[in-house]
């Protein structure tokens, strides 16, 4: 009952944001109506197409870059079962009203199908995770050096940039710290470990980082990988945009609006902060002369992006529906393990 409360309430959350997001495109100063431009003007379908392509091909990238960390843990995992596997997953994210994340669907049918390989299946899921989160912020950093975009008379987005390189650093800085003795397995992280609530997922964390600090080749291939997605997924949310009707950033600019958009993906909500991070960009990121951005422009871009992974998903779904009643069984068998016992 609990859980189902918390799904309500990031829902609730959620669809009030996209309300809000919506009612202030539709009431903007400049009297434009995108969602009437969507209706009425003209789409370049093969544009469309094309991004639909390109954004499938980032997501069976992240699939590929997975089993590739499965196996460097020494997981027999076929590559077939891993992209059964990672769809799986994939749905599980697009549903909103499930009370299960489609990372922890990864882990538990992983672990089902490799009971002895339990502990480095969630390691690899968890650093999977992290990983991709932080080459967001290393793609979108080279994007602002390259467009020059911490440079412009803007004080907000230079404050975006600015917060942008002290998280890269922040994070070079914690990367290096992982490769100090003691730090990994000192006092510190023991204290972590048992903070209430997410001490299991900081021991979990710190774990799958132990597992793969000293695979020096892993690291290097997985964040090449992790960078073609992202770059991937920049380029296919400049084809939405240039599929659909009005002006647009330039491409360069994307590499920065969308990975720094998508970082905010981390928020435990469906949907909401994304569009709303993507549609404030596209607002105030000084653009071409001559190019005109409505406000709420970027809400139909990111809008259509969620369209384009439903239909990502629809390939999938054949991996679900033969399989549904194994996937909630390992569920449950999952949430029985986790559940304390009485001594």
């Amino acid at each position: 009952m609990k859980k189902f409360l918390i799904t309500l309430l990031k829902l609730g959350i959620s669809f009030g944001l996209i309300a809000y997001l919506i009612w202030n495109a539709t009431h903007g100063a400049d009297k434009v109506n995108v969602f009437i431009n969507l209706r009425d003007e003209p789409k370049n379908w093969w544009v469309l197409a094309c991004a639909w392509a390109v954004s499938a091909a980032a997501v069976v990238l992240t699939f590929i870059r997975w089993w590739y960390l499965v196996r460097a843990l020494g997981i027999p995992c076929r590559f077939a079962d891993a992209i059964r596997i990672s769809f799986w997953g994939y749905l599980f994210n697009l549903a909103p009203l499930g009370i299960v994340g489609g990372d922890l669907v990864k882990a538990v049918m992983l672990a089902h199908e490799h009971h002895q390989y339990r502990a480095k299946a969630v390691a690899s899921v968890l650093f999977d995770r992290v990983i991709g989160l932080y080459l967001l912020f290393i793609v979108a950093t080279a994007a602002i050096l390259f467009t020059g975009l911490w440079r412009i008379n803007e004080a907000k987005i230079v404050w975006i940039c600015y917060a942008t390189f002290i998280i890269t650093g922040a994070g070079a800085v914690g990367i290096a710290l992982l490769y100090v003795p003691g730090v990994l397995d000192g006092p510190l992280s023991r204290a972590l470990g048992r903070l209430p609530r997410v001490g299991r997922l900081i021991t979990s964390l710190i774990d799958a980082v132990g597992l793969y600090r000293y695979q020096p080749r892993v690291l290097i291939v997985s964040s090449i990988m992790c960078i073609g997605v992202q770059c991937l997924f920049a380029v296919g949310i400049y084809l939405i945009a240039r599929g659909l009707p009005g002006d647009v950033l330039s491409l360069g600019v994307h590499f920065v609006v969308w990975p720094l958009s998508s970082a905010v993906g981390v928020l435990p909500l469906p949907f909401g902060p994304t569009e709303g991070v993507l549609d404030y960009l596209y607002m105030n990121v000084p653009h071409q002369a001559g190019v005109s951005i409505p406000q709420g422009q970027g809400l139909v871009v990111v809008l259509c992006y969620r369209l384009i992974t439903v239909l990502i998903a629809g390939l999938g779904v054949g991996y679900y529906f033969r399989n549904r009643r194994e996937v909630s069984e390992a569920i449950h068998e999952d949430e029985q393990d986790a559940q304390p016992t009485n001594s």
